[in-house]
């Protein structure tokens, strides 16, 4: 017989595996088929909860909704049941891969079972990011000001790439510094808040975010290269979304955006305060002819 203290620690163990399979891994249409297939036409997308990753996978629910016909289920989660799920067919289409560098080590694990629908937007990058009123310029220089800023960095999601960069930039940097976990909205928040106190404050972020358009920040400089150069955001979709759904996987293939473009629409995103799939709705209506584009129109 099992202890009662054994006996909870597998029923939460049990209770959390539920919860996964629930949250991601039952995404097909109902009748036990793969995801799009059947008279339904539903596009499952999956995202994180980052802000490039929300603005664009909304804009796409709203295109192949209201200009498709298909229904779209979104599902938000961290980045290693996203891949899982997309790997494993549950999952249609992840907007968001940062390449080469940031889910390098997703796309080991798991890119002979997914498909490359191609770059949506380029030039990304990662950092540490600070206000520009703050009198440092490097990673080098946070050891010589760790008062000023509490010994803290402010971090997202602890699955996150850009997380793990940043625990190695305190490896290599050699940093006495603690890397607070938390949410893309978390740091944001805590970012607004210091800035509104003009107080100085390092966050983990990256570009393409409303954070740029909204306050005056920098990059610190990264003299050992430990965050990369710039990135390519990927599409990558499950296998055999291109046989199932061929008209889906032609526009998922076209769907890209310029950094005005995708920075337009995470501000539109962040200044309304609505349903992001509303305001992706309201932004694809002002912009017939780039949307017609990617659908060959």
């Amino acid at each position: 017989m099992f202890k009662k203290s054994t006996l909870k620690k597998l029923t939460g163990i049990i209770l959390a595996i539920l919860l996964a399979t629930v949250a991601l891994g039952g995404c097909g249409s109902g009748d036990g088929n793969t995801p799009g297939t059947g008279d339904n036409k539903t596009v499952k997308l999956a995202y994180v909860n980052w802000a490039e990753g929300i603005a664009m996978t909304n804009l796409a629910a709203a295109i192949l909704e209201d200009k498709m016909d298909y229904k779209v289920e979104l599902t938000m989660a961290d980045a290693a049941p996203v891949f899982t799920s997309v790997a494993g067919g549950n999952t249609d289409a992840f907007l968001d891969v940062w390449l080469p560098i940031t889910h390098e080590s997703y796309i080991e694990r798991f890119g002979q079972d997914m498909v490359d629908l191609g770059v949506v937007y380029e030039d990304a990058l990662l950092g540490l990011i600070v206000p520009s009123y703050v009198e440092i310029n490097s990673i080098e220089e946070l050891n010589a000001n760790k008062d000023i800023f509490g010994g803290e960095i402010v971090g997202i999601d602890p699955g996150a790439g850009l997380m793990a960069a940043a625990e190695s930039a305190i490896e290599e940097y050699g940093l006495d510094y603690r890397l607070l976990t938390g949410s893309g909205p978390t740091m944001t928040a805590a970012l607004g808040k210091a800035i509104d106190a003009n107080a100085p404050i390092v966050v983990t972020g990256w570009a393409p975010h409303w954070k740029f358009a909204k306050w005056d920040l920098k990059v610190l400089e990264d003299p050992k290269g430990v965050f990369g150069e710039v990135e390519n955001i990927h599409k990558y979709a499950r296998k055999g979304l291109e046989e199932d759904m061929p008209e889906v996987a032609a526009f998922l293939k076209n769907f890209k955006l310029s950094e005005s473009e995708l920075g337009d629409l995470m501000g539109a995103i962040e200044e309304e305060g609505g349903e992001p799939l509303d305001v992706a709705r309201n932004w694809m209506n002002s912009h017939e002819e780039l949307v017609a584009g990617w659908l060959n129109k």
